[in-house]
């Protein structure tokens, strides 16, 4: 390997001939010379020991010479060049169908927050694991505290997941980094009791939508549209439990309006199928939930023009937006006095959890709760089972007796 530079200024300790370390303010530095790359490799020791100086000075020029011979190059490109590699990277797989445009957004929301955290310009080259340990702190200052814990740890997700994409692609040193560990955070049933509506709830909001929709507020005719848009939302969410995408994305193709006697009463159903490219885990399902009317009464709000168009929309074209949907979700919550919503997380979500927990209330198996809602019976059953009161006083309770034929009958 070729040096540059020979002769060593005072103050400057030679390594093994080839790279020396000098002293910068009140720390060590290191540099070395790299003829393919006609640059100096440089580096912080980060120490003010001489000795400790020398002996990460040789660490370093080992590595780097073991990387030079495996025909790695030194220099590095930037975080944020990283960061647009990666998303044009995973751009790929939102044509290919394997994301939604959505989870891309929110990959590029959450590499945002990295970047303004680690620096555009940082190399990624000079990352080290531990650079991210006060990640969490960052944004709990940066946004006065009124950042989740949930938030972050799916930032630090996306964070590592890139990180492991670069190493990969023999961009970076590590192939993630290792963040402080948050506390752990309570994802029991009394935490999805706290995250969804008890019955007498949704009966208040039931009541409180058609206050926010009705016409004596005197709304001009594109905010009333957009309010009974949103009741509608509501209303099909908390029968249907859809999640949150799903529901957005769903067009007047996906479902059909059906009318099935049962129990010598007529019902008004609802067959909804979910797309595989709009669904979370990327499985399309077919179901039948209740009130399917809620749908035909939006379709004479919207009047649209073809099957093709959402029905979540004001104009056939767009999706109701997120921002505008928890616009008028917390307007209505407001109207409907409902009791600590902010601590309780309510959000739109928070239907999905309403409907499984009434599902299971109403005595359908785990089973037929997961096919209708798209997740596992597992998931199901971890989540939600238990979270009841009076679950556990019917298992308490619950008898049975032995008829003449031998079957089991409950009692």
């Amino acid at each position: 390997m070729v040096l540059k530079k020979q002769q060593f200024a005072e103050g400057e300790i030679p390594i093994f001939d080839e790279a020396c370390i000098y002293k910068r303010g009140e720390y060590w530095q290191f540099r070395m010379w790299l003829a393919k790359e006609g640059r100096y490799a440089r580096k912080s020791l980060r120490t003010r020991s001489e000795s400790t100086a020398i002996e990460r000075g040789k660490a370093a020029y080992l590595e780097i010479y073991a990387n030079l011979q495996q025909g790695k190059t030194y220099f590095s490109i930037t975080t944020k060049e990283g960061v647009e590699r990666y998303l044009k990277f995973r751009q790929r797989d939102v044509e290919l169908g394997h994301i939604v445009q959505g989870r891309h957004t929110t990959i590029s929301t959450h590499l945002q927050h990295f970047l303004s955290f680690i620096g555009k310009d940082t190399k990624l080259k000079e990352l080290e694991r531990t650079d991210c340990e006060g990640y969490f702190y960052h944004r709990h200052k940066s946004t006065n505290g009124n950042v989740k814990q949930v938030t972050v740890q799916n930032e630090q997700s996306t964070i590592n997941a890139l990180i492991k994409w670069l190493h990969k692609n023999g961009e970076t040193h590590i192939d993630g980094f290792d963040f402080k560990k948050l506390p752990r955070l309570d994802k029991g049933n009394d935490a999805i009791r706290r995250a969804t509506l008890t019955h007498d709830e949704y009966e208040s909001v039931y009541r409180a939508m058609g206050t926010y929709c009705a016409k004596h507020n005197k709304l001009d005719e594109d905010e009333l549209k957009i309010r009974k848009i949103v009741q509608h939302y509501v209303l099909i969410a908390a029968n249907s439990g859809l999640r949150v995408g799903e529901q957005r994305q769903l067009r007047w193709s996906d479902v059909q309006v059906e009318r099935h006697n049962v129990g010598g009463k007529e019902q008004t159903l609802a067959r909804i199928n979910v797309r595989a490219e709009t669904s979370k885990v990327r499985t399309s399902r077919t179901f039948l939930c209740r009130n399917g009317q809620y749908f035909e009464r939006l379709k004479e709000v919207t009047k649209p023009k073809s099957t093709d168009e959402l029905i979540f929309t004001t104009d056939g074209k767009s999706e109701l937006s997120k921002r505008a949907l928890l616009y008028h979700w917390h307007k209505i919550l407001d109207l409907a006095e409902i009791p600590n919503r902010d601590e309780r997380d309510l959000v739109p979500y928070s239907l999905r959890h309403f409907m499984i927990t009434q599902r299971i209330m109403s005595g359908l198996s785990f089973r037929q709760i997961a096919d209708m809602c798209g997740t596992s019976v597992v998931q199901i059953e971890r989540t939600y089972y238990h979270l009841n009161d009076e679950i556990r006083i019917i298992n308490a309770v619950a008898d049975y007796r032995r008829l003449d034929d031998g079957t089991i009958e409950v009692v």
